[in-house]
């Protein structure tokens, strides 16, 4: 009897040992769990533009050696009429860097398509000028004018609400105004006969300051592709022709040009903006289940 529980206390002396044992054994520590990286910022970087629009252009005046003598020795004789050009289409590319979240600018060169000019000059028969030299006359002037645009621009994006960002921005470069098949249709009345003349002024271009400020909205539609309705304003500098001849291309008519003064512009354009550093994939871990 006594080695039965000699046995059993023996047993049970083990058993507390182990577990004693397995207490004091260290615990191995969980798994990590997967952390993903952080998303790449959906901002900055590198750019190209786009644009196509339509132009709502107007000028200040028209100049000539004849129209400034009239101006000077009669003030307030000649009458300006209807001065102004018609719309005309716009084609423009860029390339810019986004620098952060509000922050952008873009270096773009600019095709102003051919714009018609019209408008009329006349001294009346009432005037000082019809006073002093018995006569009085009417000027109808048409013609086309285009430009080349090389602009750097900088952007301010004012925060985004459901993926439309307003915002704002200005524009410094140069513009090549080049006016041509520029034409003047003259009726002159001295001591009441009436005659008429046509002018003509070579083609010419001129490389003007140009300035502009910008307003719009962008829509992202991807990560890498934004819509851009925009409007601007912009001031182009001044156009000149070549000198004037008579109808028959030879006689030289006074010899100095037509300068149409401060044309500036409203403009309306939409264009697409392609990110060029595309965010990297995000890595995600593959889901495991068990059974």
């Amino acid at each position: 009897m006594r080695s039965v529980k000699s046995l059993l206390a023996a047993g049970a002396a083990t058993l507390i040992s182990s577990m004693a044992f397995a207490a004091d054994m260290p615990i191995a520590a969980p798994p990590p769990m997967y952390a993903p990286p952080a998303p790449p910022a959906d901002f900055g970087g590198w750019y190209l533009r786009g644009d196509i629009g339509m132009t709502n252009q107007s000028m200040k005046s028209l100049h000539s050696a004849s129209i400034d003598r009239v101006n000077t020795n009669f003030p307030g004789s000649l009458q300006n009429n209807g001065f102004g050009f018609d719309s005309s289409p716009l084609y423009k590319l860029g390339v810019g860097y986004q620098f952060n979240n509000w922050f952008r600018a873009d270096l773009t060169g600019e095709y102003r398509g051919k714009a018609n000019l019209h408008g009329s000059q006349n001294v009346p028969a009432n005037s000082a000028y019809a006073a002093a030299n018995n006569q009085f006359f009417v000027d109808n002037y048409s013609g086309s004018k285009s430009e080349w645009v090389v602009m750097a621009n900088a952007y301010v994006d004012l925060g985004t609400w459901w993926c439309v960002t307003p915002y704002v921005g200005a524009g410094l470069g140069g513009a090549y105004n080049r006016l041509s098949g520029f034409r003047d249709d003259g009726v002159i009345s001295t001591g009441g006969v009436q005659s008429s003349s046509v002018t003509y002024a070579g083609d010419s271009g001129k490389w003007n300051l140009a300035w502009a400020v910008h307003a719009g909205l962008a829509y992202k539609v991807t990560p890498n592709v934004t819509l851009d309705l925009a409007y601007r304003y912009i001031n182009l500098g001044d156009a000149v022709t070549g000198p004037t001849r008579s109808f028959d291309g030879v006689t030289v008519v006074n010899g100095s040009a037509f300068t149409v003064k401060d044309i500036t512009s409203h403009d309306l354009m939409l264009g697409v903006r392609w990110n060029l550093d595309q965010p990297a994939p995000v890595y995600h871990a593959p889901l495991v289940t068990k059974g």
